[in-house]
């Protein structure tokens, strides 16, 4: 699945916006394709290698490379998929390695501290100096 981030790219921007100052049914429907998982920079790819990368003649070799190219396209989701996962994994152990420390900073002093701290407060300087 796509995420919002990925699908709003400067060429997306730009189709909707020439769609909807051409039609505005049109950017409508450029809006919808956007919208339920469509990306346009694949769309525009995929048109511009069928019309780039002519067949060999040789169609066993044509098979291999259409194979060969989908294997690495999904290898390329995989591993996209995985630095996702282990971004978000990171930043989970940082929020709870900070929500630790906050916990910790939390804590209540100890009895001996506490009350230097509340006699030092509660006395004038110069008595806090004496003791």
């Amino acid at each position: 699945m796509k995420t919002t981030a990925k699908r709003w790219t400067p060429l997306s921007i730009a189709a909707l916006v020439l769609a909807f100052m051409t039609w505005w049914a049109l950017g409508l429907a450029v809006l919808a394709y956007i919208l339920w998982g469509g990306s346009i920079d694949d769309a525009v790819k995929h048109a511009v290698d069928r019309f780039r990368t002519p067949a060999s003649g040789n169609s066993a070799f044509d098979d291999y490379k259409r194979e060969t190219l989908a294997r690495l396209e999904e290898e390329q989701k995989e591993f996209s998929n995985f630095m996702e996962q282990l971004r978000k994994s990171r930043d989970r152990e940082e929020f709870e390695s900070f929500m630790a420390a906050s916990q910790e900073s939390k804590k209540p002093l100890d009895k001996d501290t506490e009350d230097k701290s509340t006699f030092n407060v509660m006395t004038k300087p110069s008595e806090a100096a004496k003791a």
